[in-house]
């Protein structure tokens, strides 16, 4: 039920009115989609915004579009949706399994892409992994103009972005990649994962490894690429054992973040055993 000091709620329908109404002068508002975080700002004890612009009444944002070579989806596309979507596109496993196994099926008939890129206190976030390591690429939209970026730019930047800013959709390429998503959840602390490794690559006419693109998520407050085990696994053949020793030598640049769900050593440690399961995921795609 509203109150007197609940926040005002604007609901557009195209694009344009919504940048109008983030930009108004003075207004503060926010973008709303899902809700799946906002509505639980109070439990995190953070203020809510005092007013919010709704999207879920604007086409656009909802679409998912195959076009050639790339794949675009709206920022306000769900989880649930995006993972059906993706069946049909095997290079993307990895983002359909993230969509697809995030919190419980409530959750993600309700989350949306966009939400689970532009919440920055979610540590937690699957999809934000798998984008990662399937090089994929984000739009922003204002009133002068919109822009595109690398998701990992977007991440650096996204509490710094102007007032008025919104992320739109999300592009990816296709390509002939294999692509998985592993995470490690905690049943008693719910469905958020301890710790996530998202793993793109490659494979050369050896049956090598070819450009490998690894994201690790959940462990640290914002996902990354960990580029030292990239660069480790590249030539290699999809051997779990040797993967998993590998990324064992190499853990010592992440610091794990301390959580009611898992303390930070722990996130660090299980890496190595995830590294092995993303390969021996890899191993079995066709």
């Amino acid at each position: 039920m509203l109150t007197a000091t609940s926040p005002s709620v604007v609901t557009p329908t195209s694009i344009a009115e919504a940048l109008a109404a983030l930009s108004g002068a003075g207004r503060g508002a926010a973008p709303l989609a899902g809700g799946t975080w906002i509505m639980r700002s109070p439990l995190r004890r953070e203020a809510l915004a005092p007013a919010y612009v709704a999207l879920g009444r604007i086409p656009e944002l909802a679409v998912i579009a195959v076009a050639g070579n790339t794949i675009e989806i709206g920022a306000a596309v769900t989880h649930a949706d995006l993972a059906g979507a993706l069946a049909a596109h095997p290079e993307f496993a990895a983002l359909r399994a993230a969509a697809g196994n995030s919190a419980n099926p409530a959750v993600r008939s309700a989350a949306t892409l966009g939400g689970n890129l532009c919440a920055p206190g979610f540590a937690a976030a699957d999809l934000v992994p798998a984008l990662l390591c399937l090089d994929a690429t984000v739009e922003i939209a204002g009133l002068s103009g919109s822009e595109r970026m690398s998701v990992a730019e977007f991440l650096a930047r996204r509490v710094d972005l102007r007032p008025g800013m919104l992320l739109t959709k999300v592009i990816l390429q296709r390509s002939l990649r294999r692509s998985v998503h592993v995470r490690l959840p905690l049943r008693k602390a719910g469905d958020y994962p301890v710790a996530i490794v998202s793993m793109a690559v490659g494979i050369d006419d050896r049956g090598c490894i070819a450009l490998p693109r690894i994201a690790v998520g959940s462990v640290e407050a914002t996902a990354r690429r960990w580029t030292a085990l990239e660069d480790a696994l590249a030539g290699q053949t999809l051997d779990p054992a040797r993967a998993s020793a590998i990324a064992r030598s190499l853990t010592a640049g992440f610091s794990g973040r301390e959580g009611v769900e898992a303390p930070g050593w722990y996130r660090v440690q299980v890496l190595p055993a995830l590294v092995g399961r993303a390969v021996a995921a890899l191993a079995s795609q066709a």
